[in-house]
């Protein structure tokens, strides 16, 4: 994988990501190209670039110095595309079969060139459609199990880590996340974005004290806690999922914090598709939830046993508690992420889709109180079912 730096920013057209290609010798010059813009996300340009003749592909992602989702207005820092390039590169060094390959990087052109994955398809609308995966939730807890425990205290030298701190500082985007996630949907913001009919809802959560002061704690350990490098926004969006394969995909938002977050975010995600559907087409999500728990505490665990630290490596009882403290704030942040996703800004299409309209309201006022709950009970909660049970008994 080769960095360089431009002498200036522009913004890619579909004409010029494609001459990049060319010039970065990815392709000849007598290649046949097409090129696209794919790009669905807030963020980014992506470009698809593809050889006919060769049948051979790959996707140019540049960072675009403001949100696109909302516009120039919201000004962000380019160097989020070297976060996310310096982040799969060290996620490849644990757990390379589960994250894209990284051919090109250059930090002023805010340019990360990546292997093609358009074999796969984005497991948000997989599970839209009715597809279970089956390997997914084991290839995710195999992924955070690995990534989490080697970018973290116990498997790093303390100055390693205190450098890795500082080169994935991120704070454009964690104040994304500080106020999205944890913030924004308490109150009434500007940013929340929900319909007419969900009023009343949103207006009893910004009205719960309990509540409020529960998101805030989970804000305040999202900003203070550096425990390991974390993805920051794995949704079900954010991987390329198929029968045999699954690769995690736009680290950008990563940074130093807690082990449970993406934990969290991606078990929220798995429920919100859960309420998209009918009752009796739940069970492979529930299944997903049990076995992205278990395969990551065993991975991490193994990790543990294997390669932790002295003292670590011989004190069990804190490997337990370790975890323990993972899931009561995957819990957390995963009650956060459902409320979020529901009155706050970015909704998801799983949600979003549902009909008829009065079935969609009834769903998200569910995903409401499965949210709230999930913050305010976190501490109770040992087990994924005990997050199930919780989601049935507000579904029911």
């Amino acid at each position: 994988m080769t960095v360089t730096k431009t002498a200036v920013y522009e913004t890619l057209t579909e004409s010029s990501a494609a001459a990049l290609a060319v010039r970065l010798g990815l392709f000849s010059s007598k290649s046949t190209l097409t090129c696209r813009e794919i790009g669905d996300g807030n963020l980014n340009l992506v470009f698809h670039v593809y050889d006919k003749e060769q049948k051979k592909g790959l996707i140019i992602k540049q960072a675009v110095p403001y949100a696109k989702v909302v516009g120039e207005s919201w000004p962000l820092s380019l160097d989020r595309a070297r976060i996310e390039s310096s982040a799969l590169i060290r996620q490849a060094a644990h757990a390379p079969h589960l994250v894209p390959q990284v051919y090109y990087s250059d930090t002023e052109l805010a340019v990360t060139v990546l292997e093609d994955l358009s074999s796969l398809k984005i497991a948000r609308k997989g599970l839209i459609e009715g597809k279970n995966y089956p390997n997914l939730s084991r290839d995710i807890g195999e992924f955070l199990g690995k990534t989490l425990f080697y970018s973290s205290d116990y498997a790093l030298d303390p100055e390693v880590k205190k450098r890795l701190v500082k080169q994935f500082e991120n704070p454009d985007l964690c104040d994304i996340t500080e106020s999205l996630v944890f913030t924004d949907p308490f109150l009434d913001h500007e940013t929340n974005d929900f319909e007419e009919e969900l009023r009343d809802d949103a207006e009893k959560i910004w009205a719960d004290d309990a509540l409020r002061l529960e998101a805030a704690a989970l804000k305040k350990r999202f900003i203070t806690s550096h425990e390991t490098l974390i993805h920051g926004d794995l949704h079900t969006g954010s991987i390329f999922s198929g029968d045999a394969e699954t690769k995690v995909i736009d680290p950008e938002f990563a940074c130093f914090g807690p082990i449970g977050f993406d934990i969290g975010q991606f078990i929220a995600n798995l429920l919100l598709n859960a309420l998209a559907r009918e009752e009796a087409e739940r069970a492979p999500l529930f299944a997903h939830v049990e076995t992205v728990w278990e395969t990551f505490s065993r991975t991490f665990s193994e990790a543990w046993e294997k390669d932790a630290l002295t003292p670590y490596r011989n004190a069990p009882e804190y490997l337990e508690d370790t975890l323990k403290k993972a899931f009561e704030d995957a819990a957390g942040f995963a009650g956060c992420e459902m409320i979020r996703r529901t009155i706050g800004l970015a909704h998801v299409a799983d949600l979003e889709t549902i009909v008829p309209f009065s079935r969609r309201i009834s769903q998200k006022r569910l995903a409401l109180e499965i949210g709230s709950a999930f913050i305010k009970k976190r501490k109770e909660y040992r087990t994924p079912k005990d997050l199930i049970d919780a989601f049935l008994e507000q579904a029911f």
